[in-house]
């Protein structure tokens, strides 16, 4: 899997000019010693430390508090000074998590590129025997559903995206939260409607109650926070519900994928958000959209996230003016595909 440049640097960059020679042993197998840092990124354990030849006494000197080596969880140990790198963190909690544990919830959304609320801490599935408690920014998950398949990226090892995302929707306590983490795993095509439904019935079902509904929302096409809201407004005003992401065809022509469509009133919703501007060329392709949706006589509403949160009055009030006004036209000649559960595309 294609990773950012920046995302790789961030989490492997370490400061090997800190490294401090090590006091000779006899005993010392230095080549070893050398092999685990190098490939679990400066970190290992202390069964590890002591299999390659360290005394106890040796360790403990290099642990002392002036010392090259500090304790960054119990019986995991940083052989560099400065602070944990988010990579070594991931490191640190699989080693601490022990065999066969594997990275899950937000740190392994934030890998596959889903956007997810901010964390401190890095949620580790373990083996259902295992007996060993979250420590520092850890917490562990005593499981029977351990994942046969994983994606590793160097040492670290982390769950597919519908895992992660089952994982994370379980711990949060809004519906908007949930449904946000849901739809950006789709828009983004790190997985889909159906891989996700599969994850559902497969883990528990408790605390799945949230994790369910904003499935079924992204189901009936919701690919934003934004567009929920936006659902969750309309659900309550008694105003007839649109189609969520239909595709709109001019015959073969491809014509836009609007957010929320009346097709009986050739009436569209628009939910602009920052976050599909970031760029000139975004703003561009926006505009053509309005552009065809125009010439097809559909007539477009934008609003603001801001907007829909904060005036929500305003915005059913102006939509069921433009619905009211738009009954009794033509039907347009277009063909309405609704957006399919388990398929996305590009908002194009």
């Amino acid at each position: 899997m294609h990773v950012p440049h920046w995302i790789a640097y961030a989490r492997f960059v370490r400061p090997r000019h800190h490294h401090v020679a090590m006091a000779s042993s006899t005993r010392l197998n230095r080549e070893a010693l050398d092999r685990i840092l190098e490939r679990q990124l400066d970190l290992i354990t202390r069964r590890q430390a002591l299999a390659v030849g360290l005394t106890r006494h040796a360790l403990q000197h290099r642990l002392r508090p002036e010392g090259p080596w500090r304790t960054a969880l119990p019986s995991v140990y940083l052989a560099t000074t400065g602070a944990l790198t988010i990579g070594q963190q991931e490191m640190a909690a699989l080693l601490y998590g022990g065999q066969g544990s594997v990275i899950t919830g937000p740190a392994a959304l934030r890998w596959h590129h889903v956007r997810v609320p901010p964390v401190t801490f890095v949620d580790v599935l373990v083996p259902i025997t295992r007996q060993r408690r979250d420590m520092e920014f850890v917490r562990l998950h005593r499981t029977t559903r351990l994942p046969g398949t994983v994606r590793r990226f160097g040492p670290l090892r982390y769950v597919l995206p519908p895992r992660a995302v089952a994982d994370t929707a379980r711990d949060l306590a809004s519906l908007r939260d949930v449904r946000a983490v849901v739809a950006d795993a789709v828009q983004r095509d790190a997985c889909t409607v159906a891989d996700l439904s599969a994850e559902l019935a497969a883990g528990p079902s408790v605390g799945s109650a949230l994790f369910r509904e904003a499935l079924c929302d992204v189901a009936d096409g919701i690919r934003s926070a934004a567009e929920g809201d936006l659902k969750d407004l309309l659900r309550k005003s008694g105003l007839p519900m649109p189609l969520f992401n239909p595709s709109l065809y001019a015959g073969n022509t491809f014509v836009a994928k609007p957010d929320a469509y009346w097709p009986e009133f050739g009436v569209a919703v628009e939910v602009d958000s920052r976050e599909w501007h970031m760029s000139p060329e975004d703003h561009a392709d926006t505009l053509a959209r309005r552009r065809r949706m125009g010439k097809c006589t559909i007539i477009v509403m934008p609003f603001t996230p801001k907007q829909i949160r904060t005036a929500p009055a305003r915005v059913i009030a102006e939509i069921r003016d433009t619905l009211d006004g738009a009954r009794g036209r033509p039907p347009l000649n277009l063909r309405t595909v609704p957006s399919e559960s388990g398929v996305t595309s590009n908002r194009a």
